[in-house]
C-alpha cells in the first residue's frame, strides 16, 4: 500500500510545485518589473492607485485606472486582452487583485509589481509626476520624536491598507490606555515616502518599537493586540 500512495504523493507535490511556478511566473521585483517594461516599450502600464495616490508621484507612461472604481472593467475593455500589460500599486496587494480579474477576463500577459512603488522607491527607481508637496515627516523629525523616556511604538500604515484598518482600533486603545508608559506614532507611509525609504519599511502595515531611541522590536503585517501588548509588558 505504501508503495503505492508514495509515487502519488510525489507527483502531486511535484505539480504544486510548478503550478505554484507559473502562478509567480508574471509576479516581477522592481529592477526586473523595470526591465521588462524597457524591452516592451508599448505595453500600457496600469496604477491601480487612487488618482491622489497616483497625481503623487508614478511610473513614466503610466495610466491611472483605480481599481477601487466602479468604471475599472470599463477602463480595461480598451486594452488589448492579447499583449502585455504592466500593473502596479503602492505595495503589491491591489495590484495582484486586479492582475487576478484581468487573467480571469482574458488576459494572457499581466506582470506584477513584487512589493509596489514602496519597493521601488526603496530600491531608488524613477518616477515622475506631481511630487507632493507635504513631505510628511523628516527623518530628524522622527528621531527627535523618539526622544522620550517611554517607549515608543510606530505604526506606519495607509489609508487603504485592509490590515492597517483593522489593528487602528487596537492601537488607539493601547495610546490611551497607557498613556503613561506607551507613546504610539502613526506615520502615514504615504505622506512619508522619503522617511518610509530612508527607514528601510517597503510593505505594510509595519510596527516598531523603539526604546531609549533604538529600535527594539518590529513586525511586519497583520499582528493581534495581545502579540504586541506582551512586547510592551
Amino acid at each position: 500500500m505504501k508503495t503505492i500512495l508514495y509515487p502519488i504523493c510525489l507527483c502531486l507535490f511535484i505539480f504544486s510545485g510548478v503550478n505554484a511556478q507559473t502562478k509567480n511566473k508574471y509576479a516581477l521585483e522592481a529592477k526586473d518589473f523595470m526591465s521588462k517594461i524597457e524591452q516592451v516599450s508599448d505595453a500600457p502600464i496600469i496604477d491601480v492607485r487612487t488618482a491622489k495616490e497616483f497625481s503623487t508621484g508614478h511610473l513614466k507612461d503610466a495610466k491611472n485606472y483605480d481599481f477601487s472604481a466602479g468604471n475599472f472593467q470599463q477602463q480595461l475593455s480598451a486594452i488589448d486582452k492579447t499583449k502585455p500589460v504592466f500593473v502596479y500599486c503602492l505595495s503589491g496587494a491591489r495590484s495582484a487583485s486586479a492582475a487576478a480579474q484581468m487573467r480571469a477576463k482574458g488576459f494572457s500577459e499581466v506582470y506584477e509589481l513584487q512589493g509596489g512603488l514602496m519597493k521601488w522607491r526603496s530600491q531608488g527607481l524613477p518616477e515622475v509626476g506631481e511630487k507632493s508637496k507635504n513631505l510628511g515627516l523628516s527623518l530628524i523629525q522622527f528621531q527627535n520624536l523618539l526622544n522620550t523616556d517611554k517607549l515608543v511604538l510606530v505604526d506606519f500604515y495607509a489609508d487603504w491598507c485592509a490590515p492597517c484598518k483593522k489593528m487602528e482600533p487596537y492601537l488607539k486603545e493601547i495610546a490611551t490606555d497607557m498613556e503613561a508608559k506607551v507613546v504610539v506614532l502613526r506615520i502615514n507611509a504615504d505622506d512619508s515616502k522619503e522617511l518610509c525609504k530612508q527607514l528601510g519599511v517597503s510593505a505594510l502595515p509595519v510596527l516598531q518599537l523603539y526604546k531609549n531611541q533604538k529600535m527594539v522590536w518590529s513586525n511586519i503585517g497583520f499582528i493581534e493586540k495581545e502579540a504586541v501588548l506582551k512586547q510592551l509588558n
